[in-house]
């Protein structure tokens, strides 16, 4: 991750497939994105392109 200069928030156990987040998420394919708020809810899952960027934009005038 430091390598590749990833900047946002990783979660893993290295279990693959039986990975506890992957779990609590309920992902079941890569790549997967989860958006949660300040208390942790799941707001948004696997948005992608214009979709994330019109929600982001959406919490970000929040």
């Amino acid at each position: 991750m430091n390598a590749d200069s990833l900047t946002w928030h990783h979660l893993g156990d290295l279990k693959g497939w039986g990975n506890e987040a992957g779990k609590l998420c309920a992902i079941n394919s890569i790549p997967a994105n989860v958006l949660l708020d300040p208390k942790g809810t799941i707001i948004a899952k696997n948005l992608r392109e214009e979709e994330l960027h019109i929600k982001l934009s959406e919490l970000l005038r929040e």
